[in-house]
């Protein structure tokens, strides 16, 4: 049966092997399938696309993540950010810093760190 925690484990798997487009497509049929979004296959779409350079895809699943209203966590946000930091978008990793303040997200090391290094 497909249920969101089967659709968790293949989405994480597409981003350990560099597979973002598939994790995107993934994340398409489960709309089509009408399988919840949840923040944990987000995140790993997100982290999947920021890995692979995709900094724009990463930051156009915050807005689907916000517009579908799945919560953004500390992780969205941290792997979003981490994807910016990778291709010098610094501007854009401050940017949602001060969003994850604004939403009372908690900022934590990690995400200090990838804004640093961005």
């Amino acid at each position: 049966e497909l249920n969101t925690i089967t659709y968790n484990a293949a989405v994480s798997s597409c981003g350990k092997v560099g597979e973002w487009a598939l994790a995107l497509g993934l994340l398409a049929d489960m709309a089509a399938c009408h399988v919840n979004l949840d923040t944990i296959t987000c995140n790993a779409s997100v982290s999947s696309c920021g890995n692979a350079g995709e900094w724009a895809q990463a930051l156009g699943l915050l807005a689907e993540m916000t517009v579908g209203r799945v919560e953004l966590d500390t992780i969205t946000y941290g792997a979003a950010i981490n994807s910016c930091a990778k291709v010098g978008k610094y501007d854009m990793a401050l940017g949602l810093l001060a969003e994850m303040t604004s939403s009372r997200v908690e900022l934590n090391t990690i995400t200090y760190n990838a804004a640093i290094s961005a």
